[in-house]
């Protein structure tokens, strides 16, 4: 049950990282799922040190996990939006 709690979540996550930095448009449902996920691990590798706060990923289901798991597929989504595009957008 937990996996497909990870999974739903995890897309949802992507999807509202995607409208955020506007490549909705060029994403499925599955790299949604998978900008979710591991979007919360770069949350948990760079923002959860810092505000101290868990992700998804870490078992942790609060408002503070959800919102750096979203800062974390943000700035996965910025990242590859600056190797295909050249910029942040």
């Amino acid at each position: 049950m937990n996996l497909i709690i990870w999974l739903v979540v995890g897309g949802i996550v992507g999807w509202l990282a995607s409208l955020i930095m506007k490549t909705d448009a060029q994403q499925g449902i599955i790299l949604n799922v998978v900008v979710g996920i591991v979007g919360a691990m770069i949350g948990g590798w760079v923002i959860s040190p810092i505000v101290g706060a868990g992700t998804v990923n870490q078992g942790d289901f609060s408002l503070g996990a959800l919102f750096v798991s979203l800062v974390g597929a943000v700035i996965l989504l910025a990242i590859v939006n600056l190797f295909r595009r050249g910029k942040v957008r």
